[in-house]
């Protein structure tokens, strides 16, 4: 009798994929809406408002989301690494800094006064920037570095 030491796939990977794919690439587009909306004929305003920056929140989310589906499909049933669990807190460590910069001034710690309309300011800006560079960061850390093994 032989027994079977190996890991068991999951069957449903290129599923999961194709679903955090989509998840990412819609979330891209939401983000593109809220930062850029005049590329789809819809900026109704000089200055980047409280829907836009929700927007574009939203669909950073989506990305994150989306992005950790389709590298978490990759590892296939095999044991995660530190590197890639570390990866992973990168990412919604990196989401926290982009919303809590890009809201700052709505929840009272930013540069601009409630009374006057709040404005997406360059430290803002530079706060989401830093945000998606971690997310970038733990992206990178998730994808599955090992050596092919011949099942």
């Amino acid at each position: 009798m032989t027994t079977n030491n190996s890991v068991n796939r999951m069957a449903n990977g290129g599923f999961r994929k194709k679903i955090g794919l989509t998840f990412a690439v819609v979330g891209f587009l939401l983000f593109i809406l809220g930062a850029q909306p005049s590329i789809f004929g819809l900026d109704r305003s000089p200055i980047t408002g409280y829907v836009q920056i929700l927007t574009f929140l939203l669909g950073l989310a989506f990305v994150c989301v989306g992005g950790y589906m389709s590298l978490a499909s990759l590892w296939n049933g095999y044991q995660k690494t530190i590197a890639a669990d570390i990866g992973l807190r990168l990412v919604s460590t990196g989401y926290v800094i982009a919303f809590g910069s890009a809201m700052a001034d709505f929840f009272g710690f930013g540069s601009q006064a409630m009374p006057v309309i709040p404005i997406f300011g360059g430290w803002q800006k530079l706060g989401v920037v830093i945000g998606q560079v971690v997310i970038a960061a733990g992206f990178v850390l998730m994808l599955p570095f090992r050596q092919q093994h011949k099942d």
